[in-house]
């Protein structure tokens, strides 16, 4: 029961597709009412509510983008008012743009921080104000091994997710004493969209550096974000699980 996600209302960002869809899965198939954003992908996120809920109302979508604090503002009252009180919040979504540093653009470096770091910044700080009142709750965000140990070409998208990491060590000392646990995962190669726009000579490599000689599955990060979203993790905040076959060991 320790992991029992039943009733409880998770936001997630970036869900139509990748990372974010497996947690979207995962969540609703646990039991959790699921509420999740979309930029671009509309097609895809509602088959993806067809398909799980088959009109169920416990799984919706919204087309937000998340680097406007305005839009979140007034959208997180309107999924409270569809669905209920939102528990947990999932930091998802996020871009590349990668590039060598002396050949990046300003824009390309400031698309990927707007998204993945400033609309880090606006989700919490839009969710965290209720949370805080009500006393509870939970925010996990995918931040990469990327921020942990560097990655060549991805000097923006390293940068921002390194930032992630320190941005959630930094609030859960913050929230901790209002009873809201943040903590964030650090994928590794994990076989989605993302990796397999990869060339296939980086993609035969992949599986000479990791250590187990593979991929991970999208599924495997969303068992650990369900990990960190259930109450199984109420004593554990501040914390950045890894989830690299070995890559950073």
């Amino acid at each position: 029961m320790k992991n029992d996600l039943t009733d409880k209302l998770f936001l997630i960002t970036g869900g139509s597709k990748g990372i974010g869809k497996a947690i979207v899965e995962k969540f609703y198939k646990s039991g959790a009412k699921v509420a999740f954003t979309y930029n671009n992908n509309q097609t895809s996120a509602e088959k993806i509510v067809n398909t799980l809920g088959n009109n169920d109302s416990r799984i919706k979508c919204y087309k937000l983008d998340v680097r406007n604090y305005d839009d979140i503002e007034q959208l997180i009252p309107e999924i409270e008012e569809d669905m209920g009180e939102i528990y947990g919040l999932v930091n998802n979504a996020g871009i590349t743009k990668d590039r060598a540093f002396l050949r990046m653009q300003p824009q390309d470096w400031n698309d990927v921080i707007n998204t993945n770091l400033n609309g880090v910044f606006n989700m919490t700080k839009a969710f965290g104000n209720k949370a805080i009142r009500r006393g509870r709750g939970k925010i996990i965000n995918i931040s990469s091994v990327s921020g942990l140990k560097g990655s060549q070409g991805q000097a923006n998208y390293a940068s921002s997710k390194a930032a992630i990491i320190s941005l959630t060590k930094t609030l859960a000392r913050e929230f901790a004493s209002f009873g809201v646990q943040i903590n964030a995962v650090a994928p590794g190669f994990i076989a989605t969209e993302m990796v397999n726009a990869m060339p296939e000579l980086a993609k035969k490599k992949i599986n000479t550096i990791v250590p187990m000689k593979r991929m991970g599955e999208s599924k495997e990060v969303a068992d650990a974000v369900k990990f960190l979203a259930s109450p199984s993790s109420d004593y554990i905040t501040g914390h950045t699980l890894v989830i690299d076959g070995g890559l950073t060991a």
